[in-house]
């Protein structure tokens, strides 16, 4: 059998950053495991810029920034990578993968799962109508026409306003397609604020808030959907009905963190983000297993999960090295507003900086952080669902406290 003392499931931007967090921290022999025949992930799809503007002062295109990543690490002899790999499966820190090799076996001293996220399909919605092509995920639509060149329909309707439905509204017009619409049933937008500037507004593209597909229509390709508006509880509105021809639906109606592996793991699950609860070291609930990037929680930015995935890195290796204790945990609880916060427990040893996100918008406010020990109220203005919020909370802050630790918004 293979050993090694850490392998990473993941070659995308958190699973390229975690090995360079990990090398950097003293360890010597590690695994990358790629199903694709390539490192990067979806960023070898995204060839607009907008990346690395945090980690390289610079903005990048998806493919440069998955680059200037590797280049860190592709002459550093420790770490390895294999490609066209996929884990079939994990049994306590050994793992089973099938290559073109045939069935492999390797023994890790530690994991880190570094999958991504996919995307949420038609199904998951229940889209009624009929069984026609030109319906796609957001992201496939990018894939086709990014790294196939096949433009997947000419008159383009988008359900959901997350980052990729935007930037591929902005995609499909630059390619000649005619972008009709966007619809998002909620009361407000689900994409960055300057994505809806340069992906809608700059091309005049309507965004239909409070809206959603209720059905659609072909015989062998779309022919039209039917679009109708809901109410503050997001029940459909019966009248409301608006008939929209178009050949092609693409759906950006959320992502979900990719834990197959984890589940059958028995890793503990945050029924919240649907994936790992985790320390503030990244590591589950099992010992010696890490969860980072966005197989944890949805990040904005892929600077955000190459920063988050570098530190993932390094506390994998200090636990090869000299262990980490996982005793005396405080617990994170949210409330009024926070609809999960990141990580879900963590120690009294270290500045901690949590991540979350609230479940709706909110122009003045406070973040209200408290429990025995700490009372602190933070400013902020302008906090809306599709932007994580982040707080770093000093050791000193945190010292005194008893308990769980409580967060809330008020207004």
């Amino acid at each position: 059998m293979n050993k090694y003392e850490l392998i990473i499931i993941g070659g995308g931007s958190a699973g390229v950053a975690a090995a360079l967090g990990a090398y950097e921290n003293g360890l010597k022999k590690i695994l990358v495991i790629e199903r694709d025949s390539e490192y990067g992930g979806i960023l070898q799809q995204c060839i607009h810029n907008g990346f690395g503007l945090h980690t390289f002062n610079e903005e990048l295109s998806g493919p440069s920034y998955a680059q200037k990543y590797y280049d860190l690490i592709k002459d550093k002899k420790e770490i390895e990578f294999l490609y066209n790999a996929a884990v079939i499966k994990i049994d306590n820190k050994d793992i089973s993968v099938q290559c073109e090799k045939g069935l492999l076996k390797y023994e890790a001293q530690a994991i880190i799962l570094a999958t991504g996220c996919r995307e949420r399909p038609a199904g998951a919605i229940g889209l009624k109508g009929d069984r026609c092509s030109g319906v796609y995920t957001a992201g496939t639509a990018q894939k086709y026409l990014n790294k196939q060149g096949y433009l997947v329909g000419k008159k383009v309707f988008i359900l959901g306003s997350g980052d990729i439905g935007l930037i591929m509204a902005r995609r499909m017009s630059l390619e000649g397609a005619k972008v009709i619409g966007v619809a998002e049933i909620q009361p407000y937008s689900n994409g960055l604020a300057r994505n809806i500037k340069q992906c809608l507004e700059d091309f005049n593209i309507p965004l239909y808030l409070s809206h959603t597909v209720e059905s659609i229509h072909g015989k062998k390709r779309l022919e039209y959907i039917t679009l109708i508006e809901v109410d503050d509880k997001l029940q459909k509105i019966e009248g409301s009905e608006k008939k929209i021809e178009c050949d092609c639906l693409l759906l950006s109606i959320g992502l979900i963190p990719e834990n197959t592996l984890i589940e059958e793991l028995g890793v503990k699950i945050d029924p919240r983000t649907k994936a790992a609860i985790v320390d503030d070291n990244y590591m589950s609930s099992i010992e010696g297993i890490f969860v980072c990037g966005n197989s944890l929680h949805v990040h904005d930015l892929v600077d955000y999960v190459s920063l988050e995935s570098r530190k993932a890195g390094k506390a994998a290796a200090n636990y090869v090295l000299n262990g980490l204790d996982n005793s005396n945990l405080i617990e994170n609880k949210v409330s009024n507003g926070v609809s999960y916060i990141v990580p879900q427990h963590f120690h009294l040893k270290t500045d901690i900086e949590f991540m979350f996100r609230v479940n709706k918008i909110y122009k003045q406010s406070y973040i209200h952080v408290y429990g025995n020990g700490i009372d602190k109220k933070i400013k902020r203005l302008g906090i809306v669902p599709s932007e994580m919020q982040k707080v770093l909370l000093k050791k000193e802050e945190l010292e005194n406290l008893q308990g769980e630790l409580n967060w809330e918004i008020i207004e």
